[in-house]
């Protein structure tokens, strides 16, 4: 297997011969020396080495920053306890204090491949399981699928789902969808549940309601903690920054158990940073096995919402969501 943190001759000859459309280069990164960046030449990705689990960086190339980083834990490893630090990681779900906010304060295994990179941390020694982010791009375009994977190497059956957490910069205004709107008499199944925390505030004026979307403004001024959860099989969430937008998209299954009421799809944010986060179904996993969850990336230029009404953002993000 190729590569730990430290790239060897051998990797940086496979690193040349990769397509000249996709490039992935060993850098460093906010005070981490073993970094990794896949870029096609028009967006770019960055994978630490030093710690993760994490991509901490995705946008257009000389652009933005689409991820929160939190400057006064960027180039630090050994922590002994878990540090939000930013970016785009992965969890296990449903949520407790001990086992999901497991350390990923770890150097972690790169290994390189024909499209990107796969970052894969040593076993937790608090739970037993094994995580895992593999990074491809597409050769052109602003395309990225990004596989989470988390293995039980414990000696019993564990479960749990996976959850893919994505921390945005400050500043931006996020966009999900609800499934496919009906009517009544037509329509008499319930199609989601909406999901609530107990600090959940449905009055918060960070938050906007419509008949088919769910808004979510980040606001640096306003610290209040703010969470709500829905299911859509077409799961997707946006985030517009700056007038350039992050996408992100998730097949979900509707005959599968999810946590937290049925949630596919769930958004925290208070005045540092704004989560999108995805949720697989829950599995059992057996020892020595693994689960897999898929999410795809896309950036697109330029994008302007003159309203939040239902009309303006099916003209806006019809054309982008898949």
């Amino acid at each position: 297997m190729l590569g730990l943190a430290r790239v060897p001759v051998i990797a940086m000859a496979l690193i040349m011969s990769l397509s000249a459309a996709v490039k992935v280069d060993k850098v460093a990164y906010q005070g981490w020396p073993n970094c990794y960046r896949v870029s096609n030449g028009e967006i770019e990705a960055i994978v630490t080495g030093d710690i993760g689990p994490r991509v901490m960086r995705f946008g257009f190339v000389g652009g933005q920053n689409f991820f929160k980083e939190y400057r006064e834990q960027l180039g630090k490893t050994g922590e002994e306890k878990f540090q939000l630090r930013g970016g785009h990681r992965v969890w296990k779900a449903p949520e407790d204090p001990i086992a999901t906010w497991a350390p990923d304060n770890a150097p972690v295994e790169v290994r390189i491949t024909e499209k990107g990179v796969v970052a894969r941390e040593p076993v937790e020694p608090l739970t037993g399981l094994q995580k895992e982010i593999a990074v491809e791009m597409e050769p052109s375009g602003t395309g990225v699928t990004v596989t989470h994977r988390i293995a039980n190497k414990t000696l019993f059956t564990l479960e749990f789902a996976p959850w893919a957490m994505t921390m945005l910069a400050q500043g931006g205004l996020e966009i999900t969808g609800f499934p496919p709107r009906g009517k009544h008499p037509d329509n008499l199944e319930v199609t989601n549940p909406l999901s609530m925390w107990a600090y959940t505030d449905l009055s918060d004026k960070r938050l906007t309601l419509t008949r088919k979307y769910l808004l979510l403004r980040q606001d640096p001024g306003n610290a209040t903690p703010q969470k709500v959860g829905l299911f859509n099989p077409k799961t997707w969430a946006a985030y517009l920054l700056n007038g350039d937008l992050f996408l992100k998209s998730y097949e979900a299954d509707p005959r599968k158990t999810y946590t937290d009421f049925g949630c596919s799809f769930e958004t925290f944010t208070n005045d540092e940073f704004l989560e999108m986060e995805t949720l697989g179904p829950i599995t059992k996993v057996a020892p020595g096995e693994s689960v897999t969850h898929v999410e795809h990336w896309s950036l697109h230029k330029g994008v302007r919402i003159a309203a939040p009404t239902d009309a303006e953002l099916d003209r806006v993000l019809g054309p982008l969501v898949p």
